[in-house]
Parts: structure tokens; sequence; C-alpha cells
């Protein structure tokens, strides 16, 4: 992987500007996991990066991406290094690029100059394109910003199609939860369907919930605590005074990755109303199992999985066990740490 002599260069750096560092490694689905999954990234750089594996060509499992963001310089040597413990056996050349990238946040430039996106009764659009003209569609304008959710990425289209198929089926909800909500797109479309409902929507990432509320206003969502309105809160989990206040939920939704659904179980459960509703996705197929698993042990029952590519998106209810409902201990955190905001 080191620089030959014959090789493009792995990074430019101007020392006069401010930004973050990019390392791009093309890789397969099973490698990309790999260092997604790898707990002790720290010990070969600087600090913890942000990590994002995705695909580069739908249904490819070959063509993968992992990249990871860090505040200090990238060295070629670290990547390395890293790579030759975590996937020894792989020769990924001259498929590891550095990059250096000026105060642009990463997020917001991988989400410009995407199509309008046209799920059941939504279609989500930026500013540069007009809205549908169908009366029967409800458009939201989502522009690139610094948080997750403006559709284009195959979990938020599953929980938004979900969402859509309930409404559909005739079903009914008043007390509304969307944990890890990103730009808010989930939470608007639940109170689009369900305008009498409470609904709560609550992020990890101060800065998702600050753009939730522009996005919420542009979009014309009145933030409030009436029924109709949107709240918003910053939140690990479910551990906010806010959120345990207004449960039970007859509606759960939680896009954000599989570990911390995984840890989310018990917590979930708690909150969820008897014979509730629950969304899961940020999963990839070959997790499904496990987070599966993980919430019939916590008292959920699996309604329906639909796939999107690689990636599921998960019903579940809410049901007694030998005819109880099981109260389970549990704070309500995941173990992200400050600054991890990673989700779909």
């Amino acid at each position: 992987m080191p620089d030959n002599g014959n090789n493009p260069p792995l990074y430019s750096y101007n020392e006069d500007e401010s930004g973050s560092w990019k390392c791009t490694i093309n890789c397969s689905r099973i490698e990309a996991q790999a260092i997604a999954d790898f707990d002790d990234i720290a010990l070969f750089f600087d600090e913890t990066p942000t990590i994002v594996a995705r695909e580069t060509v739908p249904d490819d499992h070959q063509s993968w991406v992992a990249e990871f963001y860090l505040n200090s310089e990238i060295k070629p040597e670290q990547v390395a290094v890293f790579l030759s413990n975590i996937l020894p056996e792989a020769d990924l050349g001259h498929d590891v690029n550095i990059i250096f990238v000026p105060h642009e946040d990463w997020v917001t430039l991988s989400q410009q100059g995407m199509e309008p996106l046209h799920i059941g009764r939504f279609y989500v659009h930026d500013s540069n394109c007009a809205p549908s003209q169908n009366p029967q569609i409800r458009n939201f304008e989502i522009n690139a910003s610094q948080a997750f959710g403006t559709g284009h990425h195959e979990t938020t289209a599953g929980c938004l199609q979900q969402i859509d198929n309930l409404s559909i089926n005739d079903a009914s909800f008043s007390n509304i939860a969307d944990i890890g909500t990103g730009t808010g797109l989930l939470a608007f479309a639940a109170q689009h369907l369900w305008p009498q409902a409470h609904i709560l929507a609550s992020d990890i990432d101060p800065i998702a919930i600050d753009m939730a509320a522009r996005f919420a206003a542009a979009n014309d969502i009145h933030i409030g605590e009436a029924a109709g309105q949107l709240s918003l809160c910053v939140a690990s989990g479910t551990d906010h005074p806010q959120i345990m206040g207004r449960a039970p939920y007859d509606l759960l939704i939680a896009n954000i990755l599989a570990g911390p659904l995984v840890e989310l179980a018990p917590a979930f459960a708690n909150i969820a109303a008897t014979n509730g509703s629950l969304i899961l996705a940020g999963l990839l197929n070959n997790q499904s199992a496990t987070v599966i698993a993980e919430y019939e042990k916590y008292g959920f029952q699996l309604v329906s999985q639909h796939a999107n590519g690689d990636w599921p998106t998960l019903m579940f209810k809410r049901i007694l066990q030998n005819g109880v409902r099981e109260t389970y201990i549990h704070n309500g955190k995941t173990s992200q740490t400050d600054g991890d905001y990673g989700e779909w």
C-alpha cells in the first residue's frame, strides 16, 4: 500500500485550511463490516474515528467502501498497520485513499446532488428540485445537512415504506417516538399520517436535533408538547426524562445501528405499550437474526421483515409473556461514546 513512486498521491493537504481527514477503503462487504465493527481502532490512530460502511453498487457484495474520519491527520503508514492487523490476508493496494476535507462536513457532501425520492405518499426533495404537484402526496424538503436521514439510504427508505404501509392498513397511533431521528424525516412522516398524535423525536447527536428543528420549520411541522406537534430532545437511547415521561408508546421507530439496537431491546420493551408496534432499521441482513432473537427475548414478536438490498426493516409487536408484561432493569443508554454518532 505505501507509495512506491508510481502511484498517485494518497492524500493532499493545505496547512492553511481547517477541516478533517477522510480515509476511504474500497473493499468487500465482509471487509467493510470487519473494519466498522473493530472495537480497538483508536489504538492505531490518534483518536477514535467516525466510521461508515456502505455499498457503492447495489446488491454487489464486492463493491463496498469503509470510510473513516478524524480531526487529526491520517498517515498512510497508520492505515497500513491497521489493515495488516484487521485484514491480514487482504491485498487492498491502491484501494486506499486519504484526503483532507476542508471545513465542509462529509455528510453534507455525500448527500448533495441526490434525486428526489418518491415512497408511498411521500416525496422527499431538496430546495433545488420542485415538489410534487400531486395533491395526494406529502412533500418534504430535506436539504443535504450534517444529519442522516434524507430518505435515500435503504434503511430510511424502508422505514418510510413501513410507516406508509401501517397507515394503508388502517393502523392508528396516539403516542409515537422516533429514537435516532437524524433529520427528523420519519417523525415528520408519522405526523402527517397521524396528525393528532403526540410525537417525540430524539437523537444522541445535538447537531441532528438542531437540523431536525430547522427541517421541521421548513416543512410546516410545529414544535411543541401538544397533540399534533413534534417534541425534540437530545438523548442516548431512551435516557431522557421527556422520553420516559411520555411512555408508553404505541409506535416506536429506531433507525440506528445493529449494536445500539441490541443494547436497547430491554429499554424499548419498557417504554413500548402492550400491543404497540416497533419499527427497527439500520442493520444488515446478516445481523437480523441476532437483533430478532434479542427482541423476542424481551417480549417482542416479529410481525414482518422486508429487505431493501442488504438492509432489512423489521416490524415487531410488544406482547405479554405468559399473560404477564415484564419490566426490565436497564438505564436506557447505549455504549456509544461522545462524538460517536454513527447511524444511517
